[in-house]
């Protein structure tokens, strides 16, 4: 893998600690691997039309991110719920567009040593810059609408275009990844350091920088493993991610106990 590949990767990794943290506060973790799922018919579209299969994922995922959005503010059922109804559909579209190696790289991701061309890098790095800008700024505001609603109303918070600039984050996160560690693995990634994050930290700050750090050690150590296998990046970046759990909850003892 290039210099500017890692580089990439890195910023899409503190991307996806960062929100994963606030995903895992919401109790939609599961949501996350779903979510990454609506991209696979925008990535079947975008090959048979010969575009950019990112072009395609990034569209689909916007376009799953607003309809979630809509559908909660008018039915009142949950995110996980309707991201999950979401899935199913996206899933099974997504099998009917895409065959064959194509589809076997939009499920695990492509191979290690991958490149990137300067518009990928350009683009990912500025998409990577707005999900941690967004919840640097918007902490405290997703923080409170975390606690409550209603409390957050009265505090003056505009819930529903909050809740809406955290589902675009959240897809946005999604699509960085999905270059590296394909539809079934990047929500993988979302998942599994802001967990072992929250098992260490005593407060919000130190999770979310525990969350990045470890989302960022495993993407580079499993994309070195990648380059030196020659195999796909994406189950060796969750497998570094996994081992660090399981090692992280036998070994360490959470604060406060």
């Amino acid at each position: 893998m290039d210099a500017s590949a890692l580089v990439l990767s890195a910023s899409m990794a503190i991307a996806a600690g960062l929100i994963g943290s606030f995903a895992l506060m919401r109790r939609m973790t599961l949501a996350a691997d779903a979510l990454s799922h609506v991209a696979l018919p925008g990535i079947g579209l975008a090959i048979v039309f010969r575009v950019n299969p990112l072009i395609g994922a990034v569209a689909a995922l916007a376009a799953g991110a607003v309809l979630v959005w809509a559908l909660e503010a008018r039915t009142r059922l949950a995110t996980e719920t309707l991201i999950g109804v979401a899935f199913s559909g996206a899933l099974a579209a997504g099998a009917l567009l895409t065959t064959g190696d194509e589809l076997m790289d939009a499920l695990f991701g492509g191979p290690g040593q991958a490149s990137v061309s300067s518009w990928e890098l350009a683009a990912g790095l500025v998409a990577a810059a707005g999900v941690i800008a967004f919840v640097v700024f918007a902490r405290d505001r997703l923080v409170i609408m975390l606690v409550s609603r209603d409390v957050a109303v009265t505090a003056g918070v505009r819930v529903d275009r909050l809740s809406l600039a955290y589902l675009l984050a959240f897809a946005l996160t999604i699509a960085l990844g999905l270059r590296y560690l394909g539809v079934l693995l990047m929500g993988s990634l979302v998942i599994i350091p802001p967990a072992t994050a929250r098992y260490l930290a005593r407060n919000l700050s130190q999770m979310l920088m525990l969350s990045a750090g470890l989302a960022l050690v495993a993407t580079v150590a499993g994309t070195a493993l990648a380059a030196h296998l020659h195999r796909p990046t994406g189950p060796l970046i969750v497998g570094v991610a996994a081992a660090v759990f399981f090692v992280t909850v036998t070994v360490a003892r959470p604060p406060g106990r």
